[in-house]
């Protein structure tokens, strides 16, 4: 017999997955390099330095700003993994003509400009006479946020098995019990993905963050704008390096958590019901 042919991948698949590559990360890798530049400018590297860095540290300003960023990010992403998780149960497990109805409203909202949307919560805002702070950056941020966390947590729902549940139930567990023990844990990977998008969404939204913030501490993606309208300068870089790094390592710490209770998962729930 004629031994079978290997699959031979073109080569040329290669080149383009290298070229994808590097078109998606050499703006990145060109603003990790300046941001270590010892010149003043963008365009020449002068050398390595790490002066944008300190000048960062001891930016009071950009602090209070990051602090900023990231309560808007911490919080909505926690507003939106609650609801967001509660509304594609709802939607899963109803069978009312009311859940198509949300539904329909919810994908509207993911399809339309951000900038309308941005706009009619300013209006709504103003209109109710609710003074713009961090907190309405809140609020905006989480109409579109619960929708996102609704989409992936629901997708994972309807790929789970029902035989499951309808164990716990054999096994006297009531509906919060199945719930807590049995469907959260399993959905565990669909909320930390959607709670980290979420969070990562709004910690550097600019449109509807910018309509709706007030007069107090500018989030950070405002006072970035509001520095490159006076000049950029490579602390500007410096700012977006760390972001990277503090992004990255979020996204390895929870495939890291993931994994750790994804091998604990299977041996807590039959013991949770047992007890």
């Amino acid at each position: 017999m004629r031994r079978a042919r290997r699959y031979d991948r073109p080569r040329f698949l290669v080149v383009i997955t290298a070229l994808v590559i590097c078109y998606l990360f050499a703006p990145i890798a060109i603003v990790v390099l300046f941001s270590f530049n010892k010149e003043n400018s963008l365009a020449v590297f002068g050398g390595f330095s790490t002066r944008w860095y300190v000048a960062f540290l001891h930016d009071g300003g950009i602090h209070a700003s990051l602090a900023a960023s990231l309560e808007i990010g911490v919080t909505t992403m926690v507003i939106a993994a609650v609801l967001g998780t509660t509304l594609a149960l709802g939607l899963e497990r109803s069978r009312l003509r009311a859940a198509r109805v949300v539904e329909g409203t919810m994908m509207l909202n993911l399809v339309s400009p951000e900038i309308a949307t941005a706009v009619a919560a300013l209006l709504i805002f103003t209109q109710l006479g609710i003074t713009l702070s961090l907190a309405t950056v809140i609020a905006a941020n989480a109409t579109w946020a619960i929708a996102y966390v609704t989409i992936i947590v629901r997708s994972r729902l309807a790929s789970l098995n029902s035989d499951v549940e309808e164990a716990a139930l054999d096994l006297y567990a009531s509906q919060w019990q199945t719930i807590r023990l049995v469907t959260l844990p399993l959905l565990w990977p669909a909320i930390l993905a959607s709670s980290l998008l979420v969070f990562v969404m709004s910690f550097d939204d600019f449109i509807t963050t910018y309509f709706v913030s007030g007069l107090g501490v500018p989030p950070l993606p405002v006072r970035i704008y509001s520095m490159i309208r006076f000049g950029v300068t490579p602390e500007i870089n410096a700012i977006g390096t760390l972001m990277t790094v503090a992004t990255v390592s979020l996204a390895l710490a929870a495939l890291a958590l993931f994994a750790l209770r994804r091998t604990r998962s299977g041996s807590s729930v039959v013991t949770d019901l047992n007890g």
